[in-house]
């Protein structure tokens, strides 16, 4: 496996224009993408929020018809990843440690699929685009989700992020 400078294990292959609900089903599948892993903490739900925004549940429910998703969070806690999952029929990892790839190996064994064909999609560069990379997933950056499932416009944490992976050489807008 050739060995990515800093600036690659950055950059995420995709930045979507808003949050996981304005991110086209169709343009992953037309990168070969057969599985979702995604991030629950602000991608799915707002910041300490238990409940998924409509938009966020749309979304995901059409993503379901084609594609098998896995709930990936660095979130200890068991019953609030637990029961989005369980609204939504996937199965799901707590605890899992980003940007460490050995949590991701297990659900890429689960999903037996090459690592090509799953994207990886969370709001955060230094969690879910990084350890996505590291493992060669597609990545993919989405903005952080409000109660009403628009854009977070205090994404303090990702604007801190996207500056640092600029100025580490990454392409990001």
């Amino acid at each position: 496996m050739t060995r990515l400078s800093i600036a690659q294990l950055l950059q995420p292959n995709m930045v979507a224009p808003g949050t996981l609900a304005d991110l086209p089903l169709h343009g992953l599948l037309a990168h070969g993408i057969r599985a979702l892993v995604l991030d629950v903490d602000r991608t799915l739900l707002p910041h300490r929020g238990t409940t998924l925004p409509a938009p966020m549940e749309s979304w995901l429910q059409r993503a379901q018809e084609t594609l098998p998703l896995h709930l990936f969070s660095n979130n200890p806690s068991r019953s609030r990843i637990g029961s989005v999952a369980e609204r939504l029929g996937v199965t799901y990892t707590t605890s899992a440690g980003k940007p460490r790839r050995g949590p991701l190996r297990k659900v890429l064994s689960e999903l037996d699929l090459p690592s090509a064909q799953v994207a990886i999609v969370g709001d955060r560069v230094f969690t879910d685009v990084l350890a996505g990379n590291r493992l060669g997933l597609f990545t993919v950056l989405v903005k952080p989700v409000n109660p009403e499932g628009l854009p977070c416009r205090y994404d303090h944490w990702q604007k801190f992020e996207v500056k640092l992976a600029r100025l580490a050489g990454a392409d990001l807008p």
